[in-house]
């Protein structure tokens, strides 16, 4: 009995101790690595997966940076021989060797999620990180229910909105962000 309570007292500590690091050994959306890139290579298919992956198979990576594509210019990934202090910034998914790959939660955004069909209404839309421009247009529409923000560069040449009658199941996709209103 005595060795299950230490057991319990041990494993609550290092979770404990897990919650006070300074910076956690996972990915996050929104973050850049800049400096100690050693490789780049485009990522066709614009998925952040992708670039952790080649993190995960090359000895010399430490950490990676994904960067979304652009008008014109494909997703890139960045390999890193250290792992240099992230910084916050739309234009990327950064992370350290072995950590997975997590979206930024907020309420009414859902990150790398494509809710396809029920649309009713699309229209081009200025680039932006979250897709607030999307969201607003939802909630300012009474007949809106969900939207979903495609990103520039994911086969568009610009960033697109798309408002929706039905709430549809979410799929993980990279290239939007979508969110449920009513």
């Amino acid at each position: 009995m005595r060795a299950f309570i230490l057991g319990v007292a041990t494993l609550i500590f290092a979770v404990a101790a897990m919650g006070m690091g300074s910076a956690p050994a996972f990915s996050q959306a929104g973050y850049d690595r800049p400096g100690g890139d050693y490789a780049g290579a485009p990522v066709i298919n614009g998925d952040p997966a992708v670039c952790a992956a080649r993190c995960e198979h090359d000895g010399n990576c430490r950490a990676w940076n994904f960067v979304y594509p652009t008008a014109g210019q494909p997703a890139m990934c960045w390999l890193k021989h250290q792992v240099t202090p992230r910084v916050r910034s739309s234009c990327c998914v950064s992370g350290v060797r072995g950590g997975g790959i997590v979206e930024p939660l907020f309420d009414e955004f859902e990150f790398s999620i494509d809710r396809a069909g029920g649309d009713y209404k699309s229209f081009d839309t200025l680039p932006d990180p979250r897709g607030w421009p999307c969201a607003s247009a939802c909630r300012a529409d009474a007949h809106c229910r969900a939207w979903t923000y495609r990103r520039l560069g994911y086969g568009t040449a610009n960033a697109r909105c798309y408002l929706k009658d039905a709430i549809t199941p979410p799929r993980a996709r990279p290239c939007c962000i979508s969110g449920v209103v009513r």
